[in-house]
């Protein structure tokens, strides 16, 4: 995987509240819901590179794709 680039923001407290607040309504962090806004707003504009790569599914990933955790119970059992 490469190495994602780091960028310092500096946002107004009001908006950057705001951004956190939808960012939770949609299951994402402020850092990946500031990248969605981004993303769409370059596609809309014609201007996202075809070789960006897809951004990640909302949400954590489920236990079992996670270092060192286990499935639910009753998850990947027999039966």
């Amino acid at each position: 995987m490469t190495e994602r680039k780091s960028v310092l923001l500096r946002l107004d407290p009001a908006v950057h509240d705001a951004l956190a607040r939808w960012a939770g309504d949609e299951l994402r962090s402020t850092n990946a819901q500031i990248e969605f806004l981004l993303r769409r707003a370059l596609a809309d504009a014609g201007r996202l590179p075809g070789r960006a790569r897809p951004m990640r599914p909302r949400g954590r990933p489920p236990a079992a794709s996670r270092p060192g955790t286990s499935p639910p119970p009753g998850e990947n059992q027999p039966g």
